[in-house]
């Protein structure tokens, strides 16, 4: 009888084990695939915070120079103080240094160059949660995750590859990083875009 007890036990247990399994699973949220190719975007390069900017004033050396671009998206060179640039691109900021410079320089010649990137944030990618390195990634033309996992070192012992999730505006997609990075499968590779965010969970088990 204390045999059969104790068998009654262990079945009502299991019983309760796979409801909460089940519950469990039914919360989850699934999302669609990531598509493989994104819209075409406005590729055109916009300058951001923390790019460092080479200015060149031609026939003019005093007024040119390598500047950051400040936190705050300005600028500041010789006669031209605080001017804002980030969102904007390299053209369109020669064209308005030259503007500020021609109340002191006859017709003036501006080009500017970017050094380094780091873009505006609605152009950066995020990957967040159980990247080894855990950034933002500044865009690039054809861009896919996988260019963005080598950029954060891969996944750490702990990430939930095959459940990461890559947020798109107001879209979630699903990502399969665990198969794209550790077993090979190039199928699990997407186009990323500007503004993307990814993010890892940890695994449970």
């Amino acid at each position: 009888m204390a045999a059969s007890s104790t068998v009654a036990r262990l079945l009502r247990a299991l019983f309760v084990l796979a409801c909460v399994a089940a519950g469990l699973a039914g919360c989850a949220t699934s999302h669609p695939p990531a598509p493989a190719d994104t819209p075409s975007a406005d590729d055109v390069y916009k300058v951001g915070p923390l790019d460092s900017l080479n200015i060149v004033v031609w026939r003019n050396t005093d007024l040119s120079g390598t500047v950051a671009v400040r936190p705050d998206g300005r600028i500041s060179t010789p006669l031209v103080q605080d001017l804002v640039v980030a969102g904007k691109t390299p053209p369109e900021i020669a064209r308005e240094i030259e503007k500020a410079l021609s109340k002191y320089v006859r017709d003036p010649n501006v080009t500017v160059l970017v050094n380094t990137f780091q873009g505006t944030f609605a152009e950066q990618i995020r990957i967040v949660g159980e990247a080894t390195k855990p950034q933002a990634i500044a865009y690039r033309q054809n861009m896919t995750l996988l260019d963005v996992m080598i950029q954060a070192g891969g996944l750490t012992d702990f990430a939930d590859g095959n459940s990461a999730v890559l947020v798109r505006k107001n879209t979630s997609y699903t990502v399969r990083l665990k198969d794209l990075l550790k077993r090979g499968d190039i199928t699990a590779n997407a186009a990323v875009a500007p503004g993307d965010v990814i993010i890892v969970p940890q695994s449970w088990f």
